[in-house]
């Protein structure tokens, strides 16, 4: 990926996780921002929506640093494994363990006695769901051998991102943070597809237009005497 395309995704990025943590964070701290809109604190909502957004853009750091971490753990793994169908067994797996573990880790923290563990199962299941689809879409826009990387990418990754939420019980931040590292995540699988194809008709792009050069100079180079 060249430089350009890699400043775009970086920012494009940034925009996306602004603007998802600032939806999903109004939403899930509506009675406050009802307060405000009834009362006409314009500030207050300014202030309040400036910050979600901040915390949106450090949401996007994190995605896009569990991104180009995950790119470099998958050219491990295939050289490791040697075969992508046996690394994308173990990639299975791991998706299976990430999930029990948020289930298990979680309701062995923070239920009480007896509680029920469906709420625990829905999250888990949202976000298996979510990253079904996405990986699903990511194939059509690719291959089938897209499926499993980008499934595991959308769950383990998610939930290794997901930690400093995860580890609270409640947070006004738990859902923002979730649902802006899953927008972040799936738009980062859809669209570097793209830049590598732009990045690679840059290239070509140049090499033609300096060999157009040379030639050209070679053309208007006068013989020495």
């Amino acid at each position: 990926m060249t430089s350009r395309n890699w400043v775009r995704l970086f920012f494009s990025t940034l925009i996306v996780g602004g603007i998802t943590t600032a939806i999903v964070g109004f939403i899930v701290r509506w009675s406050q921002f009802h307060t405000y809109l009834t009362e006409f604190k314009v500030a207050d909502i300014l202030s309040a929506l400036i910050w979600l957004i901040v915390m949106g853009f450090l949401f996007s750091v994190i995605s896009q640093m569990g991104f180009f971490a995950y790119l470099t753990i998958h050219r491990f793994g295939l050289g490791i494994f040697k075969s992508v169908s046996l690394w994308n067994s173990v990639q299975i797996v791991l998706i299976i363990f990430a999930l029990f573990d948020l289930v298990y880790l979680r309701y062995e923290s923070f239920a009480k006695p007896g509680s029920p563990v469906f709420p625990y199962v829905g999250q888990a299941a949202l976000i298996l769901v979510l990253g079904f689809v996405t990986a699903w879409f990511k194939m059509k826009q690719t291959n089938q051998r897209a499926f499993i990387p980008a499934l595991f990418f959308m769950i383990v990754a998610t939930l290794i991102e997901w930690v400093p939420a995860l580890r609270v019980k409640e947070s006004t931040l738990f859902y923002p943070m979730m649902f802006t590292l899953l927008a972040c995540n799936a738009y980062q699988l859809f669209i570097l597809h793209t830049l590598n194809l732009r990045s690679e008709l840059e290239q070509q792009k140049r090499v033609i237009e300096k060999r157009a050069t040379d030639s050209n100079r070679k053309i208007t180079k006068k013989p020495s005497v």
